[in-house]
């Protein structure tokens, strides 16, 4: 959300899923307004989330912990590989930043990966040259 937010796409993620659930780790982790279709939910299951935390950091924890408790979560959307590895070995399907750019070209939402991918250079995000080259042959 806040790579997102930085380069002005926040809303991709409305377009993509209409509501969002977040945490409060994470809501206080992005720290602006959220937006009517974010919304904040307290994890119930504060065992998981300690022992979560044992290997991820506390954002990271109560987002994987909140999305275990919910009966129809779609997607969990992470970016940093050790929290991404400890997701799929609880079996929790994720998407990060570049899924969600992805997916956004393919629904129409965006209509060029290279603008996006200028913006995200500009901001702390970090993008392999591999991975940029291949985002841009996808543009085409």
């Amino acid at each position: 959300m806040i790579i997102l937010s930085k380069i002005g796409f926040l809303d991709i993620l409305q377009n993509l899923f209409g509501e969002v659930l977040i945490n409060e780790a994470v809501r206080n982790e992005f720290g602006e307004t959220l937006p009517d279709w974010i919304v904040v939910k307290k994890v119930e299951s504060r065992q998981i989330e300690k022992i979560l935390l044992l290997n991820v950091d506390e954002g990271e924890a109560s987002a994987m912990a909140l999305y275990l408790e919910q009966t129809e979560a779609a997607l969990l959307v992470i970016d940093e590989r050790k929290g991404r590895l400890v997701a799929k070995d609880l079996g929790i399907k994720i998407i990060g930043t570049i899924g969600i750019i992805l997916k956004a070209k393919e629904t129409g939402i965006i209509p060029n990966l290279s603008e996006i991918i200028e913006q995200l250079e500009q901001t702390d995000f970090r993008l392999s040259p591999k991975l940029k080259q291949q985002l841009l042959e996808k543009n085409t």
